[in-house]
């Protein structure tokens, strides 16, 4: 792996009004790993995704991607670097169908004009050829090209939720966060999650995850970073987090034992 991590957070602190979220949050991620974000509910772990996308921002601390500081980026000029996130719940676009939501993912990726999509010139239509066999492929891979002409809307939650990711996978990022992507999920849709998700790292696509399901995370995380009450209390490989006692005592309380 490269020496200079794809995301190093530094020092993030933002409160609000006289509630600190977040504390002197710091951690890594490795290219090319699948990194998850744990903590109990109230933990700072969205907090901490939306100062690292700075949906908004931190009060103090920095944020590299790549080495390069973006913590003073607009959230879309972060999204064109290739870091690309998703939300809790899942947001599709309603009136379009689940093919359509994935093409809308494309923006970050079109090399063609306004001018030549509007004429619809050659080289425009083999670009939207290879994007929708791109949609289908994905659709695909994770058993929804059923639902390839259904409005997105109308779909599961759950299918909704992959679908979400499949649309971030259409932006090609370099970096993606994944907020909770299986809420909602059966067990089966979450297998085909965690399926997903190792295929995205071996793809090349580096992941970090805020995620409460701990069966999930232990199966595919390179690397776990353990928030509580905003604070990093722990990091490391996942066996290792299973055993810590300052994650047993914040998941189950004083008085627990490892």
């Amino acid at each position: 792996m490269s020496a200079v991590p794809i995301l190093e957070v530094r020092g993030l602190n933002r409160s609000f009004g006289g509630l600190r979220a977040t504390k002197d949050v710091s951690f890594v991620v490795d290219r090319g790993s699948i990194t998850a974000l744990i903590g109990p509910n109230g933990a700072g772990k969205t907090t901490a995704f939306n100062l690292i996308t700075n949906l908004f921002p931190a009060d103090s601390g920095a944020v590299y991607f790549s080495g390069s500081r973006i913590d003073g980026l607009s959230p879309l000029r972060i999204a064109e670097l290739g870091l690309i996130r998703t939300f809790q719940t899942a947001r599709v676009f309603p009136g379009m169908t689940a093919r359509e939501n994935l093409l809308v993912g494309r923006h970050r990726t079109i090399r063609h004009g306004l001018l030549a999509q509007m004429l619809w010139l050659p080289a425009a239509r083999r670009e939207e050829r290879d994007l929708g066999e791109r949609a289908d492929a994905l659709l695909e891979l994770v058993g929804l090209s059923r639902f390839r002409d259904v409005h997105a809307a109308d779909l599961p939650m759950g299918a909704q939720k992959l679908l979400e990711v499949l649309r971030a996978l259409m932006a090609q990022p370099r970096l993606l966060l994944l907020d909770e992507p299986a809420a909602g999920l059966n067990d089966t849709e979450t297998a085909e999650l965690a399926a997903l998700l190792l295929a995205i790292r071996d793809s090349g696509i580096t992941v970090l995850v805020v995620e409460h399901n701990m069966s999930l995370v232990m199966g595919i995380a390179d690397r776990v970073v353990v928030l509580d009450a905003g604070t990093v209390i722990a990091h490391g490989l996942p066996q290792d987090i299973q055993r810590n006692p300052s994650v047993i005592k914040a998941y189950l309380g004083e008085g627990a034992t490892p």
